[in-house]
């Protein structure tokens, strides 16, 4: 083989080498960042991963939340109307946060099965609730309606 052939050759395997690190790296990168969303019921029947960031929503439950005294910390319940979960978090909640209404929180799922949140979104007004939080509250009543 010609000197320059085979130079050539090495230096197009070390492209396709590294260009092939590279993708498998940012594939790596990126899924490491997905948070895929589940209903309380999902999360309640072991779907959820455990120690890995999710987001979870429905309706607080009324008479759930319960503010620490000396901390931002507050726990309250989450429902879909067929499982509640607990969710766990300290920080300042939304102005819009309340009991009966629409919330979805991102966090770690705990091995108690409580969600221990970094983030709290409710929904800005009272005709919207977020596409995933309403999915799951019509496939929970739809299945707690059947025998």
């Amino acid at each position: 083989m010609h000197p320059k052939r085979k130079q050539r050759l090495i230096l197009a395997l070390v492209v396709v080498v590294l260009s092939s690190a590279t993708i498998g790296l940012i594939t790596y990168a990126l899924s490491g960042n997905i948070n895929l969303f589940y209903s309380p019921s999902e999360v309640a029947a072991g779907e959820a991963p455990v120690d890995r960031q999710i987001r979870v929503g429905g309706m607080v439950v009324e008479g759930s939340v319960e503010r620490a005294s000396d901390r931002l910390e507050t726990r309250f319940a989450v429902t879909d109307y067929a499982h509640v979960i607990t969710v766990s978090y300290d920080g300042i909640l939304p102005d819009l946060f309340a009991e009966g209404e629409g919330v979805v929180a991102t966090g770690f799922l705990g091995r108690d099965g409580t969600v221990t949140a970094t983030e709290v979104l409710a929904k800005h007004d009272e005709n919207y609730m977020p596409p995933e939080v309403a999915e799951a509250l019509e496939n929970a009543r739809a299945t707690a309606v059947q025998p």
